[in-house]
C-alpha cells in the first residue's frame, strides 16, 4: 500500500531528500530511438532549464542532479519561506502560474474590502505551502516537460510515471552517499569514464563553473557543509570501487544496484580528480 507524500516528508525532520521521476514512454526521456532514428538528447537540456527555473522560484535548493536516458535524478534542500511578505509570496508564484484576479487586484494596488484581503492572505498562505512543497516542485517541472514531449511526440496520454520516488536522507553520511550516487550514474550505466565527462550532471556543472544555479559548498548557513575540492575528491575515488552492497542505504535496491552501479567505474589508469582539475584540496 502506498503512503500519503505528506505523511513521508518531515522537514523538521530532515530537509535533504533524493527523488527519482521516470518516464514511461518507450521512446525514453532523452536518448537515442533506435526504431525511428530519432534523437532526443535535447530534451536533457529543457529539463534541466526546467529545473533551475523551479528551483529559482520555490524555497528549494538543487543539492545535485543526473538527468538520463528514461528517468531523472534529484537530492533537494527545503528550505523556508516564513519571511517572505504575501507581496513576495504572490509575486513569486506568479512567475510560474496565474494568479486569481483577486490577487492581480491586490498586486495593482486597488483598493479592496476586509473579505477581499482575507481572500488574498488564503491564497497567499497556500502558495507559500506549495513554494515548499516537493510535491508541488515536481508538478511544475514534470507537467511542463510532458507538454513539450507530448507537442513534439504528436500524442496525448502519460509522460510520466504517476508518482514520482522520495527518500529521506537522515544524516550527512546518507547525504554524500547519495549525492555521489546521483552524480555517478552516467559512470555507472558506462555513459561517461570520468566525471568530467559525465554530461548533464551536477558534478559536471560544478566542475566547469564556479558561479552555479546549485547549492553551495562552504561554512554559511544555507550551504552544503563540506568543500567543493573533498565532495570531488570522495565521488572520484567512489567511482573507482564496485561494492555489492553500495548505497544500499538510501533505498537503492538490489535490482538497481546491479543495473545502475556495477556496470561502469572509473579506471585507475585515469589521474586523480583533484590533481587533472587542479584544485586546491583547501577550498
Amino acid at each position: 500500500m502506498t503512503v500519503a507524500r505528506s505523511q513521508q516528508i518531515c522537514v523538521e525532520d530532515t530537509p535533504y531528500y533524493h527523488i527519482v521521476s521516470r518516464c514511461v514512454r518507450r521512446a525514453f526521456l532523452c536518448g537515442e530511438d533506435e526504431l525511428s532514428g530519432r534523437s532526443f538528447e535535447h530534451r536533457r537540456k529543457w529539463l534541466i532549464g526546467r529545473i533551475k527555473k523551479v528551483a529559482s522560484v520555490f524555497a528549494i535548493d538543487i543539492c545535485s542532479y543526473a538527468v538520463m536516458s528514461n528517468h531523472y535524478h534529484l537530492v533537494l534542500k527545503i528550505g523556508s519561506n516564513g519571511n517572505w511578505t504575501d507581496r513576495q509570496v504572490l509575486i513569486t508564484w506568479q512567475s510560474l502560474y496565474s494568479l486569481p484576479v483577486m490577487c492581480d487586484r491586490y498586486l495593482r494596488g486597488d483598493e479592496l474590502d476586509d473579505s477581499s484581503v482575507r481572500l488574498v492572505q488564503k491564497y497567499a498562505s497556500e502558495y507559500r505551502s506549495r513554494l515548499c512543497s516537493i510535491s508541488w516542485f515536481m508538478k511544475s517541472v514534470n507537467e511542463y516537460i510532458a507538454r513539450m514531449a507530448n507537442e513534439e511526440d504528436r500524442c496525448t496520454g502519460h509522460f510520466w510515471e504517476s508518482r514520482f520516488k522520495s527518500q529521506a536522507l537522515l544524516d550527512e553520511r546518507a547525504l554524500l552517499t547519495c549525492m555521489a550516487y546521483v552524480d555517478l550514474n552516467p559512470i555507472r550505466a558506462c555513459m561517461a569514464k570520468s566525471l568530467s565527462d559525465s554530461e548533464y550532471t551536477s558534478i559536471k556543472e560544478r566542475i566547469e563553473s564556479i558561479s552555479t544555479d546549485l547549492l553551495p559548498f562552504g561554512k554559511g548557513d544555507n550551504d552544503l557543509p563540506y568543500y567543493l575540492s573533498s565532495y570531488i575528491d570522495m565521488v572520484d575515488e567512489t567511482g573507482r570501487i564496485i561494492r555489492d552492497d553500495a548505497y544500499r542505504d538510501i533505498g537503492v535496491s538490489r535490482e538497481q544496484d546491479a543495473v545502475e552501479t556495477k556496470a561502469g567505474y572509473i579506471s585507475h589508469k585515469l589521474g586523480l580528480a583533484l590533481t587533472e582539475l587542479e584544485l586546491n584540496p583547501n577550498t
